[in-house]
């Protein structure tokens, strides 16, 4: 089980070796913006390197939606992200599940998901793995709720799709974090990566903000126990300053 972190882009490997990190994610592009990823500078080194690598696409990505001025060119940066993330060596490129708006029918959301990956997977598939992520508000989200979780797994599993397991994201969304590991498997059939975040926030608050493992709304050590069932790779997404011990605890925890 590989642990690490997300990290700055400009250096990934001197961040991953300031942390104790076996494995790092990063951006390839502004995380707001709609601009096409750029060569890495240091796509060479990080082939080369013992250091696993997932990339994040940008946040406002949203395959679902049904306007085509934003599910359009979210197809497009997916896409383009893939391609760049091969070359940088990543082992999986992570995309948020996204959302249609109030007004809208969720079923909607997850047919243009559907249509996507089916598409894509006619085509060769994608240049790496994409993994979904569930996310934490929003009634109309594709992957908040696991029961909409399942809809869309109905729509898009057969295609290979990847599921990324978010504690926090889980733990705002209102899913008990005990038994999360066994109820995202029975519905995916996989768990490709774990972000591992403590909350800020209360249970079922919908509010996506993370903290180190010590210092949130969530028990350590359930989270180790999230991450010990998923045996999965491990980033942890938290405020940078807590990362090396967040990686230590983990290692302790897990006998690693």
């Amino acid at each position: 089980m590989l642990i690490g972190a997300h990290v700055r882009d400009d250096d990934p490997l001197a961040a991953a070796e300031e942390r104790g990190a076996e494995i790092v994610q990063f951006f390839l592009s502004d995380p707001q913006g709609w601009k096409k990823p750029q060569p890495h500078p240091h796509a060479e080194a990080l082939v080369a390197s013992d250091v696993a690598v997932v990339v994040h696409s940008p946040y406002v990505v949203n395959v679902a939606s049904p306007n085509n001025r934003i599910r359009i060119p979210s197809r497009k940066i997916v896409q383009q992200h893939a391609e760049e993330a091969k070359r940088v060596g990543a082992i999986g490129l992570v995309v948020h599940g996204g959302h249609v708006t109030k007004d809208e029918d969720p079923a909607v959301g997850v047919d243009n998901w559907r249509k996507f990956v089916e598409r894509q997977h006619g085509e060769g598939g994608f240049a790496v793995p994409v993994f979904i992520e569930n996310t934490a508000g929003g009634d109309n989200a594709m992957a908040r709720r696991f029961d909409a979780l399942a809809r869309l797994w109905e729509a898009v599993g057969e295609f290979g799709v990847g599921f990324c397991l978010d504690t926090c994201h889980a733990f705002a969304a209102g899913e008990d974090l005990v038994d999360v590991v066994d109820r995202a498997k029975a519905i995916t059939g996989r768990i490709d990566l774990v972000h591992l975040n403590n909350s800020r926030d209360e249970f079922d608050s919908a509010r996506d903000r993370h903290a180190n493992i010590d210092s949130g709304t969530i028990e350590p050590e359930v989270l180790a126990a999230v991450c010990a069932s998923a045996g999965a790779p491990v980033v942890v997404e938290t405020p940078g300053e807590g990362q090396t011990a967040d990686i230590t605890f983990l290692r302790e925890r897990l006998g690693r």
